[in-house]
C-alpha cells in the first residue's frame, strides 16, 4: 500500500461550533471533548482514536468528518424543539441529526441509480443497523430527520431505546428510584431489540428465533418494523412526492424479511411489498440495487453502507487531494 497522505475520522457529533468537516487542531479536538457526552457510544472512544492517531502519524493532517454536517441546514421548524427558549438558546437543546456520512453516500448512489440529478430527488433514505434512523432529502438536502439531540431518539435500534415518552423517564426517577446512570446505561445498551427479545439485538438471530416459535422475537421484530414505518411516513410528510425509498445500513442491506416487512405495509405511502431479493455478494460488489417490481409503486432500493468511502471523499475535499490519488 502507499503511504497515506491523510487520516479520515468518522465524528458521530460536531455539536454547535463545528458545521462542517475540519482539520483537527487543538481547539478542535478541545470543543469535540466538549460534547462527547452528546453520543458517548460514539464520540469518547472516536477521540480515543484520534489521540492515538495523531501520537502514530504526527506529520500527517487528520480531518473529522461529521454525521451531523448533512443536516446542518435543517430548516427551524425540524431542527426546533417545543421547549421554552432559555432551554434552546442558552442549553443549546436543538435537533442535530445522524447517520450524515451514510446518507451522503446513500443519496449520491440513488441519483445515478435513478438517472436523475440530486438536486431534483425526493426521498426517503433509512439507515437500519446497529443505530437507526430517517432521513427526508428534498432537492439534495436534509430536512427532517428521525434523531436528534443525541443518537438516542427515533426508531428503535438494536440496543438503544428510540423515542420514549419523556414522562416515562420522570416516572421511572420518582417512583423507582432509577438514576440519571441507571437510565443512561439501559436506553444505551440494553433496550431495543435486545431488551424486547431479552436475548439479541441482532435480526438475524431474530428472524430464525421467530420461525422457532420465540414470541418475544416475533414482539421485537414487529416492534421494530412498526418504529420503522412509523419514521418513514413521518419523513415523507416533509416531501411533496416521494421518488425513493432507500435502505442501507447492516439491517437495510442484509435482511430481506425486515425490508419487506416494512415496504408491504406502506400502501399509503405508494410504497408496494413482494421486493427482490438480492444476493449480498451482488450487492457488495455492485455497491446498490433496485429491489422494488417495476411498476408496481414506488422505486425501493439498497445500497450498501458506504460511510468508509464517504470519509475518504470529505477528507480530499477539505485537504484539495483530488479524488483517485492517495
Amino acid at each position: 500500500m502507499p503511504a497515506p497522505a491523510a487520516v479520515g475520522h468518522r465524528i458521530v457529533h460536531s455539536g454547535p461550533h463545528l458545521t462542517g468537516h475540519t482539520l483537527i487542531d487543538a481547539r478542535v479536538r478541545a470543543l469535540l471533548a466538549d460534547v462527547a457526552e452528546l453520543a458517548p457510544l460514539h464520540v469518547t472512544p472516536a477521540l480515543q482514536v484520534v489521540d492515538a492517531a495523531r501520537e502514530l502519524l504526527p506529520d500527517l493532517p487528520h480531518v473529522a468528518c461529521f454525521d451531523t454536517v448533512f443536516h446542518k441546514d435543517l430548516p427551524a421548524q425540524a431542527l426546533t424543539y417545543a421547549v421554552p427558549k432559555r432551554w434552546r438558546a442558552e442549553y443549546g437543546l436543538r435537533r442535530y441529526g445522524f447517520h450524515g456520512l451514510s446518507y451522503s453516500w446513500a443519496l449520491k448512489r440513488t441519483a445515478q441509480a435513478l438517472g436523475r440529478p440530486v438536486d431534483n430527488l425526493h426521498v426517503v433514505l433509512v439507515h437500519l443497523g446497529g443505530g437507526c434512523s430517517a432521513c427526508a432529502v428534498r432537492n439534495g438536502r436534509s430536512v427532517d430527520t428521525t434523531m436528534g439531540l443525541t443518537p438516542l431518539e427515533g426508531l428503535v435500534m438494536s440496543r438503544r431505546s428510540g423515542s420514549l415518552d419523556p414522562g416515562a423517564l420522570l416516572w421511572l426517577q420518582r417512583r423507582h428510584g432509577l438514576s440519571t446512570d441507571d437510565l443512561d446505561d439501559t436506553l444505551h445498551r440494553h433496550s431495543g431489540l435486545l431488551g424486547l427479545s431479552g436475548t439479541s439485538g441482532d435480526t438475524r438471530d431474530l428472524v430464525r428465533a421467530r420461525a422457532e416459535g420465540d414470541a418475544a422475537a416475533a414482539l421485537a421484530l414487529a416492534t421494530f418494523t412498526l418504529s420503522c414505518r412509523r419514521g418513514i411516513a413521518s419523513m415523507a410528510a416533509s416531501l411533496d412526492r416521494l421518488d425513493a425509498l432507500v435502505f442501507t445500513g447492516e439491517i437495510g442491506e442484509d435482511q430481506p424479511e425486515v425490508r419487506e416487512e416494512i415496504c408491504s405495509a406502506l400502501t399509503v405511502l405508494g410504497v408496494r411489498g413482494g421486493l427482490l431479493v438480492p444476493e449480498l455478494e451482488d450487492l457488495m460488489r455492485e455497491g446498490l440495487r433496485r429491489i422494488d417490481q417495476a411498476g408496481r409503486g414506488v422505486p425501493v432500493l439498497v445500497v450498501a453502507t458506504g460511510e468508509t468511502q464517504q470519509i475518504a471523499a470529505e477528507t480530499r475535499r477539505v485537504l484539495g487531494i483530488a479524488d483517485g490519488t492517495r
